[in-house]
């Protein structure tokens, strides 16, 4: 009686390991990211105690929306190359290939 043929995701070899969450730049950078766009909410806020004044409020405003975006790109940007050098490592080890790196998967 014949059996079946492992598949060839079975080689013995474990899986590539990716590391996929972000790095802790990246986090850092979100944070003040998200620090900037809450100091920009209490805007209103400064305005009502008198420590801003229209014009100065209009001018921070703007800056900190620059701000939070430019850090909101720069985090997810830093992910991204981060997520590309890992899968770059992962797949120069040869982990995962099956037989010599040749991909035949026996």
């Amino acid at each position: 009686m014949s059996q079946p043929l492992p598949s060839p995701t079975r080689t013995g070899h474990p899986a590539p390991r990716i590391d996929n969450a972000p790095p802790r730049r990246s986090k850092v950078t979100g944070g003040l990211a998200a620090l900037a766009c809450a100091a920009c909410c209490a805007l209103p806020v400064l305005i009502a105690a008198g420590v801003l004044t229209g014009a100065g409020a209009a001018i921070l405003e703007k800056t900190l929306l620059a701000v939070a975006g430019g850090l909101a790109a720069l985090a997810l940007g830093m992910w991204w190359l981060h997520r590309r050098r890992a899968a770059r490592r992962a797949a120069a080890s040869g982990v995962g290939r099956g037989c010599g790196g040749s991909g035949c998967g026996c």
